[in-house]
């Protein structure tokens, strides 16, 4: 019986850390109830999946050390990223009422579409790279727009991952809303921090017993 219960059992293993995930899932939707804290409880959250993946530390404690270490930098990234997305908004509400779309495109209009694909790459990196590396705000959204696409088969994943995510949301049944607000963040933010780890292990010196350093000292 007590093997059965052994922390070492791969069953017990599995269930802790599901258990792990879902503490993690609560603890990002109470944190980021005021909005403006989005971009802190996201940064904590990757951070705190990446340590769950090789069992460091504990659960909560890794997420409130990083919500506080990050705090008014992830926060200064968001609410920058929050005034260009209502700008990005705007524009294609004017073009949209222009009538120009897909099946009457013109330069502006592509250059829009352009900008808003670049955004959103970016902003599916940018706090994973605040969780990970020291840097300037500049810095951490210039390494935003330029790892997805030195990294392309894991901006890929990343990318059907959160598009998939969002179109089940959008187009079927109250239960997967349900799901995914109740635990799906969590388990989301695992699948990604494994894409963020494969294309931020190059970056990082090999060595353990080395801190994680700026990208630009790499």
């Amino acid at each position: 019986m007590k093997s059965i219960f052994s922390p070492d059992n791969p069953v017990v293993k599995v269930i802790l850390k599901i258990g792990n995930i879902w503490i993690l899932n609560i603890l990002w939707l109470v944190t980021s109830l005021p909005v403006f804290t989005i971009g802190a409880s996201t940064t904590a959250l990757i951070y705190s999946v990446v340590k769950l993946q090789h069992d460091e530390g504990y659960t909560w404690k890794n997420f409130f050390h990083s919500f506080k270490e990050n705090f008014k930098q992830s926060t200064g990234i968001w609410l920058i990223y929050l005034a260009v997305g209502a700008l990005l908004a705007v524009d294609l509400v004017y073009w949209n009422k222009k009538g120009v779309g897909f099946s009457n495109v013109n330069l502006p209009w592509a250059i829009s579409i352009a900008v808003c694909i670049l955004y959103g790459i970016s902003l599916s990196y940018v706090f994973a790279i605040q969780s990970k590396f020291v840097n300037t705000v500049k810095n951490t959204i210039l390494y935003s727009i330029l790892l997805p696409y030195r990294n392309l088969k894991q901006t890929i994943l990343i990318a059907i991952v959160l598009i998939a995510v969002v179109y089940l949301n959008v187009t079927t049944v109250f239960a997967v809303n349900f799901f995914t607000i109740n635990v799906g963040i969590g388990f989301i933010a695992y699948l990604l921090g494994i894409f963020f780890s494969d294309v931020f292990r190059k970056y990082i010196p090999e060595e353990d017993d080395i801190p994680e350093e700026a990208l630009e000292e790499s």
